[in-house]
């Protein structure tokens, strides 16, 4: 699969559902019938969707940790709860169940932004407060992140 480009902006119905933008759905186009996965994130307060392909890359890998150090149990339990298989509708809507809206406080405005092979689900909100916050070290994050001299990994 093709990174998925860009943030867009929609808004949550009563029941949950949101109504994906059209520039999305024609990215998501040729996943849309494997399903997806959504679930919390690990490190902020929204949920992360990955197309089906994508969570069984990453199945792969947590299915290699061993079950019996207990850490690796814990880290399998925490990172699975909530999990919920879901699917686009016909009418381009994803409904978010109603624990993992409260576990991310999403409300009526809602942002999807693109996270290379997943997509993330925010509340308007924290999504802007969680980008002013990052505005302050990114320039940082960024050298340390992407400004090594190692020209051995096609980064520059």
């Amino acid at each position: 699969m093709n990174a998925l480009i860009g943030t867009y902006e929609c808004k949550a119905d009563a029941k949950g559902r949101l109504m994906l933008p059209a520039a999305l759905k024609k990215q998501l186009a040729p996943i849309l019938q494997n399903g997806f996965v959504l679930k919390r994130a690990v490190f902020q307060p929204c949920l992360e969707l990955y197309p089906m392909q994508e969570w069984e890359k990453l199945m792969q890998k947590v299915n290699k940790l061993n079950r019996f150090k207990k850490k690796n149990n814990d880290f399998i339990r925490r990172f699975t709860a909530g999990l919920k298989i879901v699917e686009v509708d016909a009418s381009g809507r994803l409904l978010v169940p109603k624990d993992l809206i409260v576990f991310s406080g999403i409300s009526k405005d809602v942002v999807v932004s693109s996270s290379i092979d997943i997509l993330e689900i925010w509340d308007k909100n924290k999504y802007e407060q969680a980008i002013d916050d990052a505005t302050l070290d990114f320039a940082d994050l960024a050298e340390d992140v992407m400004g090594q001299d190692d020209e051995s990994d096609g980064i520059s």
